[in-house]
């Protein structure tokens, strides 16, 4: 996939903030410091489009990145993230179900967790509310370059243990560091998008 235009469009609080449009929209969810930011700018080619911190819960807002004006990816507040008042979590936890409960425009949520590590109760909560709703989706281990080649398979089996991941539901591992998966990934956003068609004919 060729991104040849993407930018930061605005990051929104609630429902009359989002942006007017009829496009898909991909949304991202996962732990604080998943990786969700590096996840989006490798898919479009760019350093940083979506801003990468070191500090978890930077993420405030829903972002949203205008894709080439044909689709949008949404960039959610990352979940677990105990340094934050209980109040603002609260915040978070209805600002995104309201976002994913409402929005006509979501096409795909986009699961992130960390391959490393054994899905969280926040995770598995998170995935069992996902597909509560009847939603396309797909898991994405990332992290796939810090773990050694011999112990891929043994911790993607762990994850689909851990979620309940059935034989037939997507889960894909990636590396923001070499690429991996990154296709992949877009073959599902592409599989999920099917309006407007989107420009497939050049490779990068």
């Amino acid at each position: 996939m060729v991104v040849k235009d993407a930018t930061y469009e605005l990051t929104a609080f609630k429902p009359e903030q989002y942006p007017k449009h009829n496009l898909p929209e991909i949304a991202l969810v996962g732990r604080s410091n998943v990786g969700k930011s590096s996840l989006i700018n490798v898919l479009v080619n760019r350093k940083n489009l979506a801003r990468e911190s070191a500090t978890p819960g930077k993420t405030r807002g829903l972002n949203f990145y205008n894709i080439d004006h044909q689709l949008y990816f949404v960039d959610l507040p990352g979940y677990g993230y105990a340094k934050v008042s209980k109040a603002e979590r609260e915040f978070w936890g209805r600002m995104i179900e309201t976002y994913l409960n409402t929005r006509n425009q979501l096409n795909l949520i986009i699961m992130l967790v960390d391959i490393r590590h054994t899905p969280s109760s926040d995770d598995q909560m998170m995935y069992q509310w996902i597909i509560g709703q009847d939603k396309p989706n797909l898991v994405v281990a990332t992290k796939l370059d810090k773990i050694p080649r011999g112990q891929i398979q043994k911790k993607l089996r762990d994850i689909r243990v851990t979620l309940g991941l059935g034989e037939g539901d997507s889960l894909l591992p990636f590396s923001a560091e070499t690429k991996q998966g990154r296709d992949e990934i877009w073959n599902q956003i592409r599989e999920n998008s099917p309006k407007p068609r989107m420009n497939t004919n050049k490779r990068e």
